[in-house]
Formats: C-alpha cells, structure tokens, sequence
C-alpha cells in the first residue's frame, strides 16, 4: 500500500509524455493486486506492469513503466515474463496489449493482432478511454497455449 503514491507518479510521468494512459488513486487501490513491482537496492519501485483478466482465457498486460534510470536492463522484460508466468498459473491462453512500444513487446514474443479481436476489451474499458474509438495504441498477443517456459 505504501508504494501506490510511487506507482501513481511513476505512470503518470509516463502518461504525461504520451506513452501510456495515467491511472487515479481510485483505480491503482481497485487493481492494486494486478501490479507487478520491481524495486530498486534501496526499495524503491522502479519498474511497475500489471496483468489484468478481462475473460476466461483472456488477460491484459498494462500499464508497463520503467524508471529511465533502469531502462535497458531487462527491468521490463522481467516484469512481462513475471505476468506471463502468472497468466499460466490461472491457465489463460492469451495475454494481450495495448501499446505504443510494440517492438519491445514483439521482442518478448508477441506478435500483432487486430484490435476487432479483443470485444471484451473493447467493451469493458476501451469504451470509457478519452481515445476511443480514435485509438492510436498497437494491439499484440501472446499465445500461452502449449508454452511451457518462459
């Protein structure tokens, strides 16, 4: 709970630059559990990702933001490969996302998907996103079916 403030700046200093979308205080308690923390040696949080289920073999990776002072030290890929670990945990077969850094997730092994082919999504939080329907983000999917490491 402590960290919250420090993951609300952490993203909105990211939203401010236009390269992801900023979450309330509201929202971060609400999804709280979503989140993935990378902390520093002095238990700072300075990477943040959260996995979020949206349908029974559906779930989002979100709100991805590392600390320029930690970026280019695999902090990212840790914390996608931590919420593609715990995808399979709860035997999702598809984690998808939404992003403006689509090389760095073509680089984790997820590959490009129409945005038509996520409803769920669609429906459940795109439709309240300022965005919508003009939505500029990249949409790219990893497939967890017959995966067996990361």
């Amino acid at each position: 709970m402590g960290d919250v403030k420090k993951i609300h700046t952490l993203l909105n200093h990211f939203a401010g630059e236009g390269l992801l979308l900023g979450r309330s205080y509201s929202a971060l308690y609400d999804q709280l559990r979503d989140f993935k923390v990378y902390v520093d040696q002095n238990d700072n949080p300075v990477g943040i990702c959260a996995l979020h289920i949206i349908w029974e073999d559906l779930a989002e990776i979100r709100s991805l933001a590392v600390s320029e002072e930690v970026q280019g030290k695999q902090v990212g890929a840790k914390l996608v490969r931590a919420c593609l670990q715990e995808a399979a945990q709860f035997e999702i077969g598809r984690v998808f996302t939404l992003t403006y850094q689509a090389d760095f997730f073509r680089k984790q092994g997820f590959h490009d998907v129409d945005k038509g082919d996520l409803p769920h999504k669609i429906w459940s939080d795109c439709i309240n996103c300022p965005k919508f329907p003009d939505c500029d983000e990249e949409a790219l999917q990893y497939d967890l079916h017959g995966q067996n490491s990361f």
